[in-house]
């Protein structure tokens, strides 16, 4: 096993104390992370990553508030004077974006094509006008974008559907780094909300597949390479486990209500959210099994 850490999404646990964060962290010599408290009662962290490029900045995703990005903003201009430039929404859910309006003008943004149709459908049904809109020239990436961006060259994935609809991963072939966002949340249990359980696991085989020697999730902690290695792959056997049960009591004739209350999780029930979460990926399984999803 990598390096002896306290493999938890919990920062007490892990050793740090609340003021820690947030915190930027140095992951290659221009690659960074930046981790800041999700909303809730329960701490851990919302990870973004940012590249410092010859010609600006590439962030992916940012936080969930205004306050909390122009804090993320603040805190790369402390690391570079070069702009922010380029943005990739990797998740669309409102941790990751809720606080776009506090990014600068003139930037590009990337983002899959069902996650800009969230995003305008959810623009459109505000109760008030919106403080922030995707603009209109925004770059959609279906499938796959290759970019050279001030000599780094980037690729940013589509690996299926995941998390949600649209979940973007950002690769840096050069330095063999794979930020995953929601695709992979470190030590945190699985959240399946607007999740596609089996095709969730299939982005994860995909990833697994890439060259990369350190992955980026996009809740839980930044990992040395090593470990983040044995992190992701042990999202995947939870997920895959948090699957299995849910299908083994569907499978018995089990009603949703009554298997919400008997699912048993072993290793995982002391994950990061599984109190929470784990009611919701019982459902969702279910909804994907009767076809439903």
């Amino acid at each position: 096993m990598a390096q002896d850490v306290v493999r938890t999404a919990d920062p007490i646990k892990r050793g740090f104390k609340l003021s820690d964060f947030p915190r930027t962290v140095q992951v290659s010599p221009n690659v960074y992370t930046y981790e800041d408290f999700h909303a809730g009662a329960e701490k851990f962290t919302t990870t973004n990553m940012f590249v410092v490029t010859s010609e600006g900045v590439l962030l992916c995703d940012a936080q969930g508030d205004a306050e909390a990005t122009r804090k993320e903003v603040e805190a790369i201009a402390k690391i570079t004077p070069q702009p922010i430039k380029w943005v990739v929404i990797a998740s669309d859910h409102g941790d990751h974006t809720g606080g776009n309006s506090s990014l600068p003008g003139g930037i590009t943004f990337f983002i899959h094509p069902n996650s800009k149709a969230i995003l305008d459908r959810q623009a459109a049904n505000a109760k008030r006008p919106p403080s922030w809109r995707l603009p209109a020239d925004a770059v959609l990436v279906p499938d796959k974008k290759d970019l050279n961006l001030g000599g780094e060259r980037v690729q940013i994935l589509f690996l299926g559907r995941a998390h949600t609809g649209g979940d973007l991963s950002v690769y840096l072939p050069r330095q063999k780094i794979l930020f995953l966002s929601e695709t992979f949340l470190n030590c945190v249990f699985p959240a399946m909300r607007s999740a596609y359980p089996s095709e969730w696991l299939k982005a994860l085989d995909k990833a697994e597949k890439i060259d990369a020697n350190i992955y980026i999730p996009g809740h839980g902690f930044t990992e040395q390479a090593a470990v983040s290695k044995e992190e992701l792959h042990e999202y995947h056997r939870a997920l895959k486990a948090v699957i299995e049960e849910a299908t083994r009591l569907y499978k018995a004739g089990v009603p949703v209500d009554e298997a919400v209350k008997q699912a048993n999780w072993g290793e995982y029930a002391s994950w990061t959210l599984a109190s929470s979460q784990g009611p919701i990926a019982v459902r969702k399984v279910y909804e994907e099994l009767s076809g439903k999803l």
